[in-house]
């Protein structure tokens, strides 16, 4: 085994502590599929969440909410097979984890699939589940400020948590809970940025933000968002590429290629020996000659 070989290997929570207390500053992506986790592992980005925002963005639900485990976990072994190197993290759905009993259950199952690791929305409402699954040997990551799965109990439109004196406490007891409870790190979204630097400055464990500004330890972005793929930008989103406005383009040149007989040429056909073709066909003197051989339900050029 070579020298390169030998040195991929599969990332660990303990290798996220370290990162951390080495003040690096982590990158975290969502992926949902085999092609692109691995140009984002090829890409070196340490985490992938198998977030359960696929529900929108892939399996075009108009909520999280609406994903199922199955569906989850379907794409979770399709990102795990495309990986080498990252750690895969996946994002338990809606009522998946409502008790320990359950959210062990599920989790085994993530687990059992490829993931490395599991992601659950709450703070202290969640912090016994955290620890139960911690105990059970399974790496979670928490998720506080805007939660998506709890949309409808708070207000049902996307906005900023932690605004308000009481929220921001709740927020800073929420954290401490989850750490507390074995959380290796917290996703802050939708945390005002002086805010989210105080809790991440006051944690031992790294927070992940997404629009929580700079001060967090790494961000998180939706890979489609990334790449431009979607037709909504959130504000706390920003694009690398126009992938959408490429595939359109691409598959528009396409269609003008095959409506003017250019696709496929001669790069993109196969081609046989004329003598071969001549013989399947019936065309040649000795198909002509043996009329015994006459294949009836077939149409050959001799019988025309």
């Amino acid at each position: 085994m070579s020298a390169a070989q030998e040195q991929i290997r599969r990332l660990t929570v303990a290798d996220v502590a370290r990162m951390h207390a080495d003040g690096e500053r982590i990158a975290m992506l969502t992926a949902y599929d085999f092609p692109t986790a691995q140009i984002l592992d090829e890409a070196g980005i340490p985490l992938l969440l198998v977030g359960d925002s696929l529900a929108q963005v892939m399996l075009g639900y108009d909520s999280t909410v609406r994903v199922s485990l199955d569906e989850m976990l379907h794409h979770t072994r399709a990102v795990a097979r495309g990986t080498k190197r990252a750690l895969v993290i996946g994002d338990m759905p809606f009522l998946t984890y409502s008790d320990p009993k359950t959210a062990l259950t599920s989790a085994g199952r993530f687990m059992r699939d490829g993931a490395q690791a599991v992601k659950i929305e709450g703070g202290q409402r969640s912090a016994r589940i955290v620890e139960a699954l911690n105990r059970a040997g399974v790496p979670v990551m928490g998720h506080i400020g805007w939660t998506p799965q709890s949309q409808g109990t708070l207000g049902g439109k996307v906005k900023v948590q932690g605004k308000t004196r009481s929220n921001a406490r709740q927020l800073l007891s929420d954290a401490f809970a989850l750490q507390e409870a074995g959380a290796f790190s917290i996703v802050l979204e939708l945390v005002p940025e002086q805010l989210a630097a105080a809790i991440t400055e006051r944690l031992s464990i790294p927070t992940i933000g997404i629009g929580a500004g700079a001060g967090c330890s790494g961000q998180v972005q939706v890979i489609t968002d990334l790449l431009g793929l979607g037709d909504f930008k959130p504000r706390h989103a920003r694009a690398y590429a126009d992938l959408r406005g490429t595939i359109r383009a691409a598959a528009e040149a396409w269609a003008k290629d095959v409506a003017a007989g250019t696709f496929p040429g001669p790069a993109e056909s196969v081609q046989m020996s004329d003598e071969v073709l001549a013989e399947a066909l019936g065309r040649s003197p000795l198909d002509r000659a043996d009329d015994s051989a006459q294949l009836t339900s077939i149409p050959l050029d001799r019988d025309l």
